[in-house]
């Protein structure tokens, strides 16, 4: 069992910059890939990003490449998503995720954290 507590979201203008945290207790992190989705009003939740293990190769969802960077931090068991240049597009509420393989179906989740971009 892995617990996934997000944490970092807020109200922001368009144009700034959010930092999310996902903090990680149970099992082995480093057993985990790790993944942000998000989930606006009124619409399915979608994939976002992920990242391995080890840190490398994370895989951007298109609308947020070169704006978002995750990374991770398996001596503190915490996921990080860096957001800059936030639109309101990307209101939404946003989850941490974790599964022992690569994908967009993941086993954990979190309670998710409301991003609020306003124009």
């Amino acid at each position: 069992q892995v617990h996934l507590v997000e944490s970092g979201g807020g109200l922001v203008q368009a144009g700034g910059s959010l930092r999310l945290s996902c903090a990680a207790s149970g099992r082995t992190f480093t057993r985990y890939v790790m993944a942000w989705f998000r989930q606006a009003p009124g619409k399915e939740r979608e994939f976002v990003v992920a990242i391995n293990w080890s840190g490398s190769s994370p895989y951007y969802e298109d609308s947020v490449k070169g704006r978002f960077t995750i990374s991770r931090d398996n001596a503190k068991n915490t996921v990080y998503l860096q957001m800059n240049s936030l639109k309101p597009e990307d209101t939404a509420v946003y989850y941490c995720a974790a599964d022992v393989k690569f994908g967009k179906v993941y086993e954990y989740w979190g309670q998710g954290t409301q991003v609020t971009v306003s124009s």
